[in-house]
């Protein structure tokens, strides 16, 4: 089995089901690094006022949240910690709807649930269950210092945690202010006909096997091929380190983190070498780390 990045258990009335969360999806595509074509050299980033235009150092930064216009209320990082949500290390049912009744634009993240600590058979009890009633628990479950809400339903031999927007997240349809001449349309009988029949002639099973994102597909060949031809260049990532300021600190972490991940690109320290955040399990601390910023790392768009 894969990795699990959170263990916890579902819970509901008196019934408690140890679980593992584990990812079901994996991030693709390309990225590309920002290199200074006249040197090879990496492109970093720096913290820079934007007033003044100089750098500043990490330590005069403070956080601070829009309240009027060119006004803002500063918070302070204890202020910050005390506001996240305790982590209970459980997937907190609380109601059982009917699958239909979750709208589609509220639907985001899903990870696979297994079964954890002998708890089996109370596993294939609400898959089976959930199954039978055609419902779907809703949740609240804390990942790292985030609350979520969820949804856990069913899917084949296991069961699976759907994470969901918030629906203050989620825009009304009011928001395309659709005419009459869209949502009271007159259509003929014989119009209607045609697009069935054209859906029935387009008509086809899901095979992912098909399905590929040829962009990154296509750049990926291109690399390979101008590597076999030598068209590689030499790009010194610790030139001038010893001339570096206290305040490059994203270009300095950047680099413990690899020294510390070795080849795997992530660091493997155990629970007694680092602590685990408070009330985050230590594979959680480790497979879900906190948002980095990278803008010296653009992700590659498609092409519309």
């Amino acid at each position: 089995m894969a990795r699990a990045i959170w263990k916890g258990a579902i819970s509901f009335g008196l019934v408690h089901i140890p679980v593992a969360l584990v990812s079901a999806t994996s991030q693709q595509g390309v990225d590309f690094d920002w290199l200074d074509k006249r040197s090879m050299d990496p492109v970093g980033y720096k913290r820079v006022n934007k007033v003044t235009g100089k750098e500043i150092n990490k330590d005069n930064i403070v956080k601070g949240v829009q309240y009027e216009k060119g006004r803002y209320v500063v918070i302070s990082e204890e202020e910050i910690r005390s506001a996240h949500p305790r982590s209970t290390q459980t997937i907190d049912i609380f109601a059982f709807v009917d699958r239909s009744q979750i709208p589609l634009q509220n639907i985001d993240t899903p990870y696979f649930l297994a079964p954890d600590k002998r708890g089996e058979k109370v596993y294939a009890l609400l898959r089976q269950t959930l199954i039978d009633t055609n419902k779907v628990a809703l949740a609240h479950v804390v990942i790292r210092t985030s609350q979520h809400l969820a949804a856990v339903m069913p899917l084949d031999s296991a069961i699976v945690l759907v994470l969901l927007r918030w629906p203050s997240e989620v825009r009304s349809l009011d928001t395309l202010e659709l005419t009459k001449d869209v949502t009271q349309a007159t259509l003929s009988k014989s119009e209607l006909n045609m697009a069935k029949r054209l859906v029935e002639d387009m008509s086809a099973d899901w095979q992912p096997d098909e399905y590929r994102d040829t962009f990154q597909e296509q750049i990926m060949a291109l690399v390979e091929t101008k590597a076999r031809e030598g068209k590689i260049e030499d790009v010194e990532t610790d030139a001038g380190e010893a001339e570096r300021t206290s305040a490059d600190v994203i270009d300095l972490t950047e680099l413990l983190k690899r020294s510390l991940g070795g080849k795997g690109g992530v660091a493997k320290a155990s629970s007694k070498s680092r602590p685990a955040s408070k009330g985050t399990s230590a594979a959680a601390e480790e497979a879900m780390p906190a948002k980095r910023r990278t803008p010296a790392r653009k992700k590659a768009t498609k092409a519309s």
